[in-house]
Parts: structure tokens; C-alpha cells; sequence
């Protein structure tokens, strides 16, 4: 248990200091479709729609796992399409944000850093979901997909319960796509008026 607390945590602080680095590469970064405005247009478009859809789906998720995650095999709703659906749409955010850079090379970098780290994550986790459930788990790996959500075995009930307490700090956290869209604006508006220059600038 301790040791899962300490990855956990270490986890947290990885990640903290991955989006610390991006930030500050963001900050002085410029796009070179910006100068075209139908590219650059189009890019945010898509980055701000992935960022609403993950933002939906991280509450989503949220809905069904807040107060259960640690005592109860969780297999309805946004669980029933893929086994990692919260980790499914914080890339689709992620991503999103990226491409609000109105850059491509952000987006990548941030969907590379995720593959290279993530899967190593899902593993460990579904690793201690099948010494909890055993049987139940095993079941439900074998016809639900890990991470590719698929629509083929999806239900969900008409009733249930859920934990407003739990709820109500994931929906917090879930909204952080949709801040950093407005902040990659201000960010764009610093630029565009020189108050924070421009060092280089990526496709």
C-alpha cells in the first residue's frame, strides 16, 4: 500500500514537472501558422473541441468511479466501452491543448511523452485491479478493450447512486482543459503585443 502511495505520488510530481517544462516552452513559443489564419484558425478549432470532449468524458468517468475506484470493479457507463476511458479522453485533452498552440509539433510531443509513460501506468493499475477482483476482472478484460474505446459493448443503468463529496473535486479537475484553452489565448495576446517575446517558433 505504501508503495503504491509513493508512485502514486511520485507520478503526480512527474507529471507536474512535465506540464511545468511545457509551460514554459509555450510561453516563449511562437507558431508559424499563425501568420496564416486558416491553418492557425483551424488547429485551435480542433484543439478546443477535443479539450470539451475530454472535459465531458473526464466528468463523465468521474460519475461512475468517484467514491468506488478503490473498492468496487467499476464496468458501466464510459468503463463499459474501454477499461481506461479517464486516461482516453486526458490524451484527447491533452492533444487538444496542443493543437491550440496552433502548432503540430506540440500536440506530438505530448502524445509521444504519453505513449512512452502512460502504458506503463495502465499496466501496474490493471495489474492491482486483478489481484482485488480476480475472476470478475479477468472477465471483464477479456471483452472490454484497453484503451480504444469501442461502442460494441456499451450499458449503462437506468439508476445510479452517486458521491457528491467524491464528485465534486474531479469535476474541478476536469475543467483544467478548458482553462489552459483561455490561457494559450492570453498567452497568444501577450504575444501579438510583445509583452512576452517570441524565441522561436514551431509547425
Amino acid at each position: 500500500m505504501e508503495t503504491n502511495k509513493a508512485l502514486a505520488k511520485w507520478r503526480v510530481r512527474l507529471g507536474q514537472f512535465v506540464i511545468l517544462c511545457l509551460g514554459i516552452v509555450i510561453l516563449f513559443t511562437g507558431s508559424y501558422w499563425e501568420d496564416n489564419s486558416v491553418v492557425g484558425g483551424v488547429l485551435f478549432l480542433i484543439g478546443a473541441i477535443l479539450a470539451g470532449i475530454a472535459t465531458v468524458g473526464r466528468m463523465w468517468c468521474s460519475v461512475y468511479i468517484s467514491g468506488y475506484k478503490k473498492n468496487l470493479l467499476v464496468t458501466t457507463g464510459p468503463y463499459s466501452i474501454c477499461r481506461n476511458p479517464l486516461y482516453f479522453f486526458s490524451l484527447m485533452g491533452a492533444v487538444g491543448v496542443g493543437l491550440a498552440t496552433k502548432t503540430f509539433a506540440i500536440p506530438l510531443i505530448i502524445f509521444i511523452l504519453f505513449a512512452l509513460y502512460y502504458p506503463f501506468v495502465i499496466r501496474r493499475e490493471e495489474k492491482r485491479l486483478a489481484g482485488i477482483h480476480h475472476e470478475a476482472f479477468e472477465n471483464y478484460r477479456r471483452k472490454t478493450p484497453r484503451f480504444i474505446p469501442s461502442l460494441l459493448n456499451f450499458g449503462e443503468p437506468e439508476e445510479y447512486t452517486i458521491k457528491p463529496g467524491f464528485l465534486r473535486g474531479r469535476f474541478t479537475d476536469s475543467l483544467w482543459f478548458m482553462w489552459l484553452i483561455g490561457l494559450l489565448a492570453l498567452v497568444e495576446s501577450l504575444h501579438r503585443h510583445s509583452i512576452v517575446p517570441v524565441y522561436w517558433k514551431l509547425y
